[in-house]
């Protein structure tokens, strides 16, 4: 699949610089010690939980990224379904480099098979409503291009990626402000000042609060830890004037029944931060 424009060779690069910096620092030693310069080597990338694979591109760029000579044979690409003994890769080169990016590759590429195997079992519940599962900022810091990127991979939609390309007015600002009403009128100042192309959307805990963001006209409202009788009153209220958003503690048996409210949106925190590490497996070839 085509990359998200928030994956840039930019950040890439940079991730994976701090990442391999974190690991290696003044060397390898386990490896220098014990593995010849020159020695060429085989290893396959082996499945050993059935899931949706993610990460296999962010593989061979980080094999590349470390040593260009490395080469990357691939049998299937993100977001295909695995399966136990599958080998989605074989990387040919220096022994000593398979040795030296092997845990990288494999922490990205489990943690990111997880979210992408969690995000298409969620997303599956969805078939057949006009509903779209979003991720949340609830990630890991400095690994969040990773795991918006799996989101993606497993079918699901992102959400704003952080704080600078949306403008979300949650609890605390519209507190601080003293009401929906003046958090948007501040906001839609600030975007007009700093001519800035941002959405707007406000989170809304009640009816009352759903009431005054319509009036207020924003692009997206969130009801935020609804039940479903009230979510559905809250959709109509709103009646197609904006998008809508269902949030707080959703899980996944709740998936279906939230569509059915007509919400534009469902997005959940656990699409990230609760997601299992799949098992896989980086393996020497005899």
């Amino acid at each position: 699949m085509k990359r998200p424009a928030y994956v840039t060779d930019k950040v890439l690069k940079q991730f994976i610089k701090n990442a391999l910096e974190e690991d290696i620092q003044d060397g390898d030693h386990s490896t220098l010690s014990t593995i010849p310069k020159d020695l060429e080597q085989k290893a396959k990338l082996l499945v050993k939980q059935n899931c949706i694979l993610a990460g296999v591109e962010l593989a061979e760029i980080i094999f590349k990224t470390f040593d260009k000579n490395l080469k990357v044979e691939t049998f299937v690409k993100d977001g295909d379904a695995v399966k136990v003994g599958d080998i989605a890769f074989i990387v040919t080169g220096s022994a000593r480099s398979i040795l030296s990016t092997e845990r990288l590759v494999l922490n990205c590429m489990q943690r990111m098979s997880g979210i992408a195997t969690l995000t298409h079992d969620w997303d599956s519940r969805l078939i057949g409503t006009k509903t779209k599962l979003l991720d949340t900022r609830k990630t890991t810091p400095n690994f969040r291009v990773c795991e918006k990127w799996a989101v993606a991979i497993g079918g699901g939609t992102n959400h704003r990626y952080g704080l600078y390309d949306m403008i979300m007015l949650k609890d605390n600002h519209i507190d601080y402000n003293g009401s929906i009403t003046n958090a948007v009128k501040m906001a839609k100042g600030y975007v007009k000042k700093n001519k800035k192309k941002l959405k707007i959307e406000v989170e809304t805990r009640n009816l009352e609060e759903v009431r005054e963001a319509i009036k207020a006209k924003v692009d997206r409202i969130m009801l935020d830890n609804m039940d479903v009788k009230t979510m559905k009153q809250a959709v109509k209220l709103i009646n197609g004037s904006c998008e809508t958003e269902a949030s707080g503690g959703i899980t996944r048996e709740q998936l279906k029944e939230i569509a059915s409210t007509g919400v534009t949106y469902i997005s959940a925190g656990a699409l990230t931060h609760s997601a299992e590490n799949m098992d896989l497996s980086l393996k020497a070839v005899k």
